[in-house]
């Protein structure tokens, strides 16, 4: 059983999904534990107000990382846009859709 969830990134729908397969894709990609990932992410959110957020370049990657499995999960093109480099210029939009991808319960 899965989720999807579509989020609107740049004017773009951009789909997101959800299972069971996401922590094991997650260790073949990038050989970590999503698990732990997500402890240190959730510690580093704080209480979801801005002013207790610190948030450090290794939790905005782990972010983008955990997005990108996601967003790929939910449409295996996107790995396809981003080795050809379509993805690499547009910002990142991490930081504005966190509390968007986390309710897709990523």
């Amino acid at each position: 059983m899965s989720m999807i969830q579509k989020i609107e990134i740049d004017g773009k729908q951009v789909p997101f999904k959800a299972s069971a397969a996401i922590p094991r894709i997650y260790r073949i990609k990038f050989h970590r534990d999503i698990y732990k990932d997500l402890d240190v992410l959730g510690k580093a959110v704080g209480n979801g107000d801005e002013g207790s957020s610190h948030l450090d370049m290794f939790s905005l990657e782990m972010f983008e990382n955990i997005a990108y499995i996601m967003a790929e999960h939910a449409d295996p093109t996107i790995r396809t846009a981003r080795r050809n480099g379509l993805m690499s210029s547009a910002p990142s939009p991490s930081t504005r859709y966190f509390r968007r991808l986390s309710s897709c319960g990523g």
